[in-house]
């Protein structure tokens, strides 16, 4: 994956060390290069080539730092441009905001796997810090279902229940996979995974 990264949470903005890249595309452009047995470091020209296949990120719901959804679209084809082979989505809680995504991308000639990215919640407090970090929405249906929780371990039942939900609905979709993001924690994944197989 060609990860630019998150800023240190002191800094509101990326920034590279020296010598590093800004942004993601620069990452995949140097990859397939190095593809190609082209090095940075002049002593490794031509020693062997790498046979690396390239993921890149997206944003169903726009990325928190673009204007708008056209600019964002216009950055991810670039990626895709140079030489991106799979897409791996930011989280989302509303299966509809990944179809259209998928659906912009086609219309764009974006035609390479797009893999959604699901999130299951595990907290109380992730209802309310997620849409803030991650600039997304919270379906009205899955907040109904957290605000009846008492407590955290109620709150990772409905993150589940909501997770297995969306999971067998983009399965249904034909999505070429799926892809959980754990931070931390394992075993809600293992039962989501033992649910939809």
């Amino acid at each position: 994956m060609a990860l630019r990264g998150d800023p240190p949470k002191t800094e509101r903005f990326f920034r590279p060390e020296e010598g590093g890249h800004k942004y993601a595309i620069d990452m995949v452009k140097q990859i397939q290069q190095m593809n190609k047995g082209i090095y940075l470091d002049s002593d490794l020209q031509n020693v062997t080539k790498t046979d690396f296949c390239v993921g890149i990120a997206a944003y169903p719901e726009k990325h928190a730092e673009s204007p708008n959804k056209e600019i964002d679209m216009k950055y991810l084809k670039e990626k895709v441009d140079a030489g991106a082979d799979y897409i791996v989505t930011q989280m989302f809680f509303e299966n509809t905001r990944y179809y259209d995504f998928v659906n912009s991308c086609r219309k764009e000639g974006i035609n390479i796997p797009i893999i959604p990215g699901i999130k299951p919640i595990t907290s109380l407090s992730d209802i309310n810090s997620i849409p803030k970090i991650f600039h997304i929405d919270i379906p009205y249906e899955f907040m109904k279902l957290v605000e009846k929780c008492k407590n955290n371990k109620e709150a990772a039942e409905a993150g589940i229940e909501w997770a297995t939900y969306q999971s067998k609905e983009l399965i249904k979709f034909g999505v070429p996979s799926i892809h959980y993001f754990t931070i931390g924690f394992s075993q809600n994944i293992v039962r989501i995974a033992k649910e939809i197989f």
